[in-house]
């Protein structure tokens, strides 16, 4: 490692092992190997019931190499709120502290904990991993399941009918100091955006695309390719905001038609006659909604 710069080290040590138990194909490995590489070892997670939870908790023995605490559905931001503040009690102002949730666990179930820890700035990371649905209890809809998708709770007849909740500009009207969306398929990007929220003071928010092979319904192989057609078709844009005003896109997409996204996911076979086009009019509506903001 002679020679290494600090920063390039850390990204080579490993804080989440294999054998960890996620399905194949799963995102949500990769998006908190990438995290833990990027923070380094001195971190504490906060880790919410969810498909991470799952993992990380099993005991005796568990597939991550940092310290973490295990909460219910609702907490993960008030344990991260909790683990800040005894830090800072000791004088500890070097350990970065983290909390992890799903969407079903920052959307739905955790928002009201996670309002509360960006209206009073404290100051630790918040990671979502999303993949759009309730999937370590069943492939159950979320608030951000995207219309028209299926899950078990929005069958064939009755595909999700409602708009994908806007979280980062929900978090943004906080006026937080640092959000930003990223995706697996630009890891640098990736990297970059979790050291600017370590080194930026006060509440963080990451919101992390996580395609789910189980619950999307497509091989296991196609993860990276989705988490990339994601950002070229405008459906996950990717892009930072400072202080709730101040936006920058990491990205210009290829406007790629939301088809070749959509086709190749099982959960939109069910689409109706109309419904293709439908999305790409809600996709291009909102990339126009976001650019009115740079």
């Amino acid at each position: 490692m002679k020679g290494i710069e600090p920063k390039a080290k850390e990204l080579l040590d490993e804080f989440l092992h294999s054998g960890h138990g996620a399905c194949p194909g799963c995102a949500m490995p990769v998006i908190l190997r990438t995290l833990f590489h990027a923070l380094g070892g001195k971190t504490i997670a906060a880790i919410t019931a969810g498909c991470f939870g799952t993992i990380s908790g099993t005991f005796p023995a568990s597939p991550i190499k940092i310290p973490a605490y295990n909460t219910p559905f609702p907490s993960a931001a008030a344990a991260g709120s909790g683990i800040r503040a005894a830090l800072d009690v000791k004088g500890d102002t070097e350990t970065t502290v983290v909390a992890i949730a799903g969407d079903g666990g920052t959307f739905d179930i955790g928002i009201q904990a996670l309002s509360a820890a960006a209206e009073r700035n404290d100051d630790y990371i918040f990671i979502c991993y999303d993949n759009e649905a309730y999937m370590n209890t069943g492939i159950q809809r979320s608030s951000a399941t995207p219309w028209g998708a299926w899950t078990t709770t929005t069958p064939p007849a009755e595909l999700k009918l409602q708009p994908k909740k806007d979280i980062v500009q929900i978090m943004a009207a906080h006026r937080i100091p640092y959000a930003a969306t990223a995706s697996i398929a630009y890891p640098e990007d990736f990297v970059r955006k979790v050291q600017k929220a370590r080194e930026t003071r006060g509440f963080k928010f990451i919101y992390a695309f996580s395609p789910c092979p189980v619950g999307w319904r497509f091989p296991s192989e196609m993860t990276i390719r989705l988490a990339r057609l994601a950002v070229q078709t405008k459906i996950f844009p990717l892009y930072e905001v400072e202080n709730g005003e101040h936006y920058v896109l990491n990205l210009e997409p290829e406007g790629i038609p939301v088809g070749e996204y959509l086709k190749p996911q099982g959960r939109f076979h069910f689409l109706r006659e109309g419904d293709l086009e439908r999305i790409q009019e809600n996709v291009n509506r909102e990339w126009e909604r976001l650019m009115r903001r740079f």
